[in-house]
């Protein structure tokens, strides 16, 4: 069994394999089996929708929790372990995760008829818009200030030495920002959903 996984391929299977086994039963024990319709679509997109965001925040906040304030405890000799492995592989599915949070959250607007109402802040969606806003705005600050700035600090693209720090110093700042603005967010996201202010 702990060979299997061992597998991160193999992981996400299990996950997959034990949702299919939770949704039939949850179709055995309440009666209900499943409804392919848009209702079903629209659950399946939140779903998603979520799936990316927790990734998303959870990189976001590996990064600002763990990986900066442990940076200045790490030997120097064990600091390219970090800068040229782990950093570089989570700022890859960091990125993708941000985007696929904002597509999938679009679409799922969309579906369900708010998606003009939320970003233009109108009564009864404006919770659901600030939220929609800032994740907007935070995906713009990974995609546009956030990754261009680490792939200079972290030497995956070539420019002068001296860029490297303030590059650095850049996309740390950036990346606190967007800490700070996944707080209000997340708030939004949930208000919503619960009928909040």
């Amino acid at each position: 069994m702990a060979a299997f996984f061992q597998s991160l391929q193999r992981t996400i299977i299990a996950g997959i394999v034990v949702l299919i086994v939770v949704i039939i039963l949850g179709g055995l024990l309440s009666g209900q089996f499943l409804k392919v319709d848009h209702a079903w679509a629209a659950f399946v997109m939140r779903w998603l929708h979520v799936l990316s965001g927790v990734m998303w925040i959870g990189l976001l906040w590996y990064f600002n929790f763990v990986q900066t304030p442990s940076m200045p405890k790490i030997p120097d000799e064990q600091k390219p372990a970090v800068s040229k492995f782990i950093a570089p592989e989570a700022l890859f599915w960091f990125r993708w995760a941000a985007l696929a949070t904002v597509v999938t959250g679009l679409l799922l607007s969309w579906m369900n008829g708010y998606i003009v109402q939320a970003l233009t802040l109108q009564a009864g969606s404006h919770a659901i818009g600030i939220g929609m806003w800032l994740g907007l705005i935070m995906a713009f600050n990974v995609w546009f200030i956030i990754w261009p700035n680490q792939q200079k600090a972290l030497g995956l693209v070539d420019v002068p030495a001296e860029q490297k720090a303030p590059a650095a110093r850049l996309a740390g700042m950036t990346s606190r920002i967007n800490t700070a603005l996944s707080i209000p967010m997340l708030f939004c996201m949930v208000a919503q959903q619960n009928g909040g202010f």
